[in-house]
């Protein structure tokens, strides 16, 4: 008789490479990614007015008025009107620690 795999059938230790690759990427890839959305999610939310912001294209200001998906943001050259998920952090909590 012929082995298994010799005769065209399917080797279960074939997929173990495969299977260890997509554990690899899911624990150095992907949960970390899932994880940094759901925290920018959080940020996002539980922002407030008044509250000193960096935007991901690195304008500083202070937040004046929020909406659902929009903030409004003074900056020294006047008020600019951002998108929410364009926030990428908060100063006001760095600046509370660093003179604490």
């Amino acid at each position: 008789m012929l082995p298994l795999q010799a005769a065209g059938g399917f080797d279960i230790k074939s997929l173990l490479p495969f299977a260890l690759m997509f554990i690899v990427l899911y624990l150095f890839m992907i949960r970390p990614q899932v994880k940094k959305q759901k925290n920018e999610r959080k940020f996002q939310s539980e922002i407030g007015k008044g509250s000193k912001v960096v935007t991901t294209s690195g304008i500083h200001g202070k937040i004046v008025e929020i909406s659902d998906k929009t903030v409004v943001i003074e900056t020294g050259a006047g008020k600019i009107k951002f998108e929410k998920s364009s926030l990428s952090m908060e100063l006001s909590k760095q600046y509370n620690t660093a003179a604490s």
